[in-house]
């Protein structure tokens, strides 16, 4: 009997530890989630482009395709990669943050160039298909899940650098684990919502009478500028997000002249409105400055991606390679 009882002490004791760990983990997850969730932002809002100009029954499986992507790219790929960076060199994980924080201020200058100067970007894209909707239904699948990629390299960066330091390399994995399925699920089960809101409100205004019906005839009316302001929202994410990594990666290497300067400016201007709202204009002020830096950079990067690693990536490949 005594050895019973010391058997049930034991497994009660292992149950409290896994609950408490439980805890640990759902505590740093939700952390972690909250650090990234500029570039989460970034992510929901670009993602629903790709499914523009597809048939309305195409839409879904188009999500869950990149869904299933982004999925393998985080647990598959980067989850390994970031505990073997935990593991052998911690050192590299703030100028990894700055290399894509770099890539999201291309990603969004570009963006903004094409707005300013449009092309002929879409027709190159139905060119390259063939015309063949299945053919560019695989080509933009391919182009979210490459951008997932860079979004997901910082989401994971950004969640493993919120992680205590001297934890063990299993707390690690869950927590990275609980954060690539938690963001992949809500960034993909919003871009679904979205997606499919008109459809929705159509079927609305056509079945049902009264309230139910305008409501349907106006959600049809306001998805087209909800969307536009949504793609606004994605370029303006990138850039600012890029543009606060790439700066508290130079103030962390010693070049913080800039970073410090943003910061005095953002504290500046929160003295000067009520308390309640300081808050908000010091983040205002903060997001407005990472912004321009983030549009700095990345024009200046754009001539760098079409003339020398374009051609570089063409010429190992073997293919034509340029800014996109």
């Amino acid at each position: 009997m005594a050895g019973l009882i010391a058997l049930l002490d034991d497994v009660a004791g292992i149950a409290k530890v896994a609950a408490s760990s439980i805890d640990d983990v759902a505590g740093m997850s939700a952390k972690a989630g909250l650090k990234a969730a500029g570039a989460v932002i970034d992510d929901a809002a670009v993602t629903p482009k790709y499914v523009h100009g597809f048939d309305a029954d195409r839409e879904v499986p188009i999500v869950l395709k990149i869904a299933r992507g982004s999925i393998f790219n985080k647990i598959v790929i980067l989850l390994p990669v970031a505990l073997l960076l935990s593991v052998f060199a911690p050192w590299a994980i703030s100028p990894l943050l700055m290399l894509g924080g770099a890539y999201l201020c291309f990603e969004g200058a570009e963006k903004l160039w094409h707005a300013i100067s449009p092309g002929d970007h879409a027709a190159d894209d139905e060119a390259e298909s063939g015309g063949d909707p299945a053919h560019l239904e695989e080509a933009k699948v391919k182009g979210a899940i490459k951008t997932d990629f860079i979004l997901s390299a910082e989401i994971m960066t950004i969640a493993l650098a919120t992680i205590p330091a001297h934890q063990p390399i299993w707390m690690e994995a869950l927590v990275l684990a609980a954060v690539a399925v938690g963001i992949t699920v809500a960034v993909y089960g919003a871009v679904a919502l979205i997606v499919k809101a008109d459809d929705y409100g159509l079927s609305l205004a056509r079945t049902r009478t009264g309230l139910l019906s305008r409501a349907g005839k106006r959600i049809v009316k306001i998805m087209p500028g909800f969307m536009s302001t949504l793609t606004v929202v994605g370029t303006a994410a990138m850039l600012w997000v890029g543009g606060n990594i790439v700066l508290h990666g130079l103030a962390d290497l010693g070049y913080g002249g800039m970073y410090d300067q943003i910061h005095h400016w953002a504290e500046e201007a929160s003295h000067a409105v009520p308390g309640k709202l300081a808050g908000i204009v010091r983040w205002g002020v903060t997001a407005f400055f990472d912004g321009v830096a983030g549009v700095v950079l990345g024009l200046a990067l754009i001539p760098v991606a079409k003339y020398v690693i374009g051609p570089l990536i063409g010429a190992v490949t073997g293919k034509r390679a340029e800014a996109h």
